[in-house]
């Protein structure tokens, strides 16, 4: 079995996790996670989220998060949903944003209040003004294996969608099992479709663990070529529009079992676990990490 020699891990705990926690975390909290994450060696970290704070609360005071990061060659990517999101990354000197979709039609209009053609038209704007501002833009897309709302989803409607989002313009499209309902079948049925029309380094995974199902179907994705996986420090967040989500999978079992792959990742086990439990302190919740509570 052939494997990728070295994976880059997209932390999405400081936006995707924390989103979706009941405690509110202040600036300052953000900020101390993001430059424990660095300093644990991730290099791409999703700090934050230029959305309304009226429909996510959580990702309030983004602005201030942005300008008090260092300077350095760490990756701090923002959710910018539209042109004014943008225009206040911009403002805080983001350099690169993403744009996020869904493959079901009732899942885009419960999630951002729109067709999935109507997003697309929304974010051809943002694409190009990023692009015109030297930054670079990631897109997702949501629910790839199931929607909480019509049930099963075809890897032909992925791929219409990936298409088209690589077309507009973002250089890698992330496909997210939003509610975690994925197996390592319909994985592989997803991505030996996608593979037939995308070349492997166009492609992310991103995958809930409701199911206990997150590592099987990453390991599928790396059977076949994938080499950038998102996860989240300590397991957090969840999905606010599909009932009984759980997190992502959680960063410390994704390197646990990079390391027993022998994959290269540049990620400290140790300082990722401390980064963790310090923000689940904050948070009054159990680590969601297997391997952290197993360290503990």
């Amino acid at each position: 079995m052939s494997y990728p020699s070295t994976v880059k891990i997209v932390e999405v705990g400081p936006r995707d996790g924390l989103q979706n926690e009941k405690v509110a975390v202040d600036v300052a909290t953000k900020v101390a996670l993001i430059k424990q994450l660095v300093n644990a060696g991730l290099s791409y970290i999703e700090a934050g989220s230029f959305v309304s704070p009226k429909w996510v609360p959580q990702m309030a005071g983004s602005d201030q998060v942005f300008l008090k990061l260092p300077a350095d060659a760490t990756t701090y990517a923002a959710l910018t949903p539209n042109m004014q999101g943008l225009q206040r990354a911009l403002e805080c000197e983001v350099k690169e944003v993403a744009v996020f979709a869904a493959a079901s039609e009732k899942f885009s209009q419960k999630n951002i209040n729109c067709t999935i053609d109507e997003s697309l038209e929304r974010f051809a704007p943002v694409v190009s003004a990023a692009h015109e501002s030297g930054v670079a833009v990631r897109g997702y897309i949501s629910c790839v294996l199931g929607c909480p709302y019509e049930g099963s989803v075809t890897p032909d409607q992925v791929a219409e969608l990936t298409d088209k989002l690589l077309a507009m313009g973002c250089y890698e499209v992330s496909l997210g099992d939003t509610i975690g309902v994925g197996t390592p079948g319909s994985t592989q049925r997803l991505l030996e479709r996608l593979l037939q029309q995308f070349p492997a380094d166009k492609l992310a995974v991103h995958m809930h663990d409701t199911y206990g199902q997150a590592l099987s179907n990453i390991l599928i994705a790396l059977q076949h070529g994938i080499a950038v996986i998102d996860s989240s420090v300590a397991g957090l967040g969840g999905c606010p529009y599909a009932s009984g989500a759980s997190g992502n999978v959680a960063t410390e079992d994704l390197v646990y079992m990079l390391d027993g792959l022998g994959i290269k990742h540049g990620v400290d086990l140790q300082a990722l676990i401390a980064a963790g439990n310090m923000i689940c302190a904050k948070l009054n919740r159990e680590n969601g990490a297997k391997v952290a509570r197993a360290f503990q």
